[in-house]
């Protein structure tokens, strides 16, 4: 789940669609028309742009930030100077039988239920120094662990943290 941090969305007036825009085995195309939405995506780099197509495509990506870049009349390292900066951390649980990953998702749900806990796709936890988001892998036996903060040892930590407790 591609989020944009809530203090980008708050400067720049963005809205944040609790939908899951992901690939194609999984895509809600009926709630992108919905919802109107201009354009989709995830952190690893798919886009989708529905006014071309509605498939994950980096390469619609890449030519949407060209596009934007070009006028913009700036190198790349002062435009993404201009943006707050965030660190991401990808980690991952190895499932075994013993694991209920849907009990998992529930009891870290009801854990952290005083933060704000988004369980559309998996368990998505926002704390107020950044995110931990937890997702039962498609293509492997894992739970994804994914977690943004403001530097790279704060958001390993907050991983840290979740996955000491599933681990427990």
């Amino acid at each position: 789940m591609g989020a944009i941090p809530y203090a980008l969305r708050e400067r720049n007036h963005n809205y944040y669609i609790n939908k899951k825009l992901a690939d194609l085995l999984y895509l809600f195309k009926p709630d992108l028309v919905i919802i109107d939405g201009i354009i989709g995506g995830e952190g690893n780099g798919g886009v989708i742009y529905p006014e071309l197509h509605y498939g994950r495509d980096a390469l619609v990506g890449t030519a949407l930030f060209l596009t934007y870049f070009a006028g913009k009349n700036m190198t790349m390292t002062a435009l993404k100077a201009t943006y707050p900066q965030y660190a991401a951390s990808k980690n991952k649980i190895e499932l075994t039988p013993a694991i209920d990953v849907d009990k998992v998702l529930l009891e870290m749900k009801s854990r952290y239920a005083s933060e704000n806990v988004n369980d559309i796709d998996g368990v998505k936890i926002d704390f107020a120094e950044g995110w931990v988001h937890l997702r039962k892998s498609n293509t492997e036996p894992i739970i994804r662990v994914y977690s943004e903060a403001a530097t790279m040892d704060k958001a390993n930590a907050l991983a840290q943290q979740v996955m000491a407790i599933i681990n427990e």
